[in-house]
């Protein structure tokens, strides 16, 4: 069964943009959104930048670079999870 698609608009810097979403999608979509126009507005404030693509593509810069950073992080939390997980794993074995 597929699962049920909104029709929702969200606006970016000013602009409208029509989209179609999985319900369950939605809340993180209007959130991304949401921060998305708070950091083009901080680097308003903070920038002499007239041009809205210039901001758009600064705030590319930061999430991209915020992912990267934590791709890497990630790895590290999953491997230690692991390692727990395979103790916990081999004291159940031990006990049975």
């Amino acid at each position: 069964m597929s699962e049920k698609e909104l029709s929702i608009k969200v606006n970016i810097a000013n602009r409208i943009y029509p989209m179609k979403v999985k319900l369950k999608e939605e809340e993180g979509i209007r959130k991304a959104v949401n921060e998305i126009n708070e950091r083009i507005k901080q680097y308003e404030q903070s920038y002499a930048v007239k041009d809205k693509q210039d901001l758009l593509a600064m705030c590319a810069l930061q999430f991209a670079t915020e992912a990267l950073s934590y791709q890497g992080k990630s790895l590290v939390d999953d491997v230690a999870l692991q390692e727990r997980l395979k103790v916990i794993e081999e004291s159940i074995t031990d006990n049975l």
